[in-house]
């Protein structure tokens, strides 16, 4: 009877695939809202504007956890670090020695960060709706139902339980393609990997 058991732990391993592989793209992004509290990895960016040009891709590491806290940090071509501690927001750009500061209800919003790395209910700011699957890889667009958020709308795309690729279209008509790699929803971030200290002498820039 050892072939049977073989044979039914195969078809549970089917079933299993085949029942992640049917779920739309919704509704693995509303799973990961509501099911990964925090999470880390590595990203890649890069922008079109309007006439084609693009701009040179930058690299860096992620890491969020729920509610509000979050950390975007761009290695290269030059550094950047956007972290939230879940009540401050604060931009640090090292070559120009200058912080940006606010509060993360006001500057996360319908931002697309919030998509990802909010806690809310998606559906009181964002349209949600499937787009057409693609190479085994289920999509999702998320429109604003504001007017004034900065951009209009953003795709997502999932594969296995993970979103992989974002595609925003701002309201200049630039397109920004941000590619996730190395998603890990396993580790445990302490408090402290999203706290801040601004450096001695640096310009500090506070928005309401």
């Amino acid at each position: 009877m050892k072939w049977l058991s073989k044979i039914s732990v195969l078809a549970l391993g089917l079933t299993a695939s085949a029942m992640a592989y049917a779920q739309s793209a919704t509704q693995q992004l509303q799973q990961f809202v509501q099911q990964v509290h925090s999470a880390s990895g590595q990203f890649s960016q890069s922008t079109i504007d309007a006439q084609g040009a693009s701009r040179p891709a930058q690299t860096g590491e992620f890491a969020f956890k729920r509610p509000g806290k979050f950390k975007w940090s761009v290695l290269k071509p030059y550094e950047q670090l956007v972290i939230s501690d879940g009540k401050q927001l604060y931009q640090y750009d090292p070559d120009l020695n200058q912080l940006t500061q606010r509060g993360v209800d006001q500057a996360i919003g319908t931002s697309p960060a919030a998509i990802l790395f909010g806690s809310g209910q998606l559906e009181d700011s964002f349209v949600l709706e499937d787009r057409p699957d693609e190479e085994a890889v289920q999509w999702l667009r998320a429109t604003p139902k504001s007017n004034d958020a900065g951009f209009t709308y953003v795709d997502i795309a999932f594969k296995n339980q993970l979103p992989i690729r974002l595609v925003l279209l701002d309201s200049f008509d630039q397109r920004t393609i941000i590619d996730l790699t190395q998603v890990n929803t396993q580790a445990g971030l302490a408090d402290s990997t999203f706290q801040f200290k601004a450096p001695s002498g640096v310009d500090v820039v506070t928005l309401p």
